[in-house]
C-alpha cells in the first residue's frame, strides 16, 4: 500500500528547508540594510531641513525682537515731544487763565500767543463752562 520512503529523503528535505531558510535570511538582511540606509538619509534630510527651518524662525523672532525695540523707543519719544510740547503747554495756560478770567491781552501776553488764537481758547472754553 505505502511505498516505503527512501532514506536520504529526510535529509534531502531538512537540506532544502535550511537552505530557503538561509536564502529568505540573506534576502531579509539585505532589505533591512536597505531600509536602514533608507531611514538614515531621512533622518539625515529632515535634520538638514529641521535647522534650516530653526535658523529662518531665529532670524525672523531676533528682527520682530528689533521691531518690537524701535516700536517701544518710537513711542517713549513721541510720548517726551507731546509732553513737552511747547504750543500745548501755551494752550493749557491759556486755558487755566481764562478759566481764572485774563482777558484776551493778557493771554497774548502772558502766554505768547497771537490773538485768533487767544480769541479761540477763550471762546472754547467759555462754551465748555456754559
Amino acid at each position: 500500500m505505502f511505498a516505503e520512503i527512501p532514506s536520504y529523503l529526510p535529509w534531502a528535505l531538512t537540506v532544502a528547508a535550511l537552505s530557503l531558510v538561509f536564502v529568505q535570511g540573506l534576502v531579509l538582511g539585505r532589505q533591512v540594510r536597505s531600509l536602514r540606509a533608507t531611514l538614515k538619509e531621512r533622518c539625515d534630510t529632515l535634520g538638514r531641513e529641521l535647522h534650516a527651518t530653526t535658523s529662518g524662525s531665529m532670524g525672523v523672532g531676533q528682527r520682530l525682537v528689533s521691531c518690537e525695540r524701535q516700536l517701544h523707543e518710537l513711542r517713549t519719544t513721541l510720548d517726551e515731544m507731546r509732553q513737552n510740547d511747547p504750543l500745548r503747554i501755551s494752550y493749557d495756560e491759556a486755558s487755566r487763565l481764562v478759566d481764572l478770567g485774563a482777558d484776551i491781552d493778557d493771554l497774548m501776553n502772558t502766554c505768547g500767543i497771537s490773538r485768533p488764537e487767544a480769541e479761540l481758547v477763550s471762546a472754547l472754553r467759555k462754551r465748555q463752562a456754559a
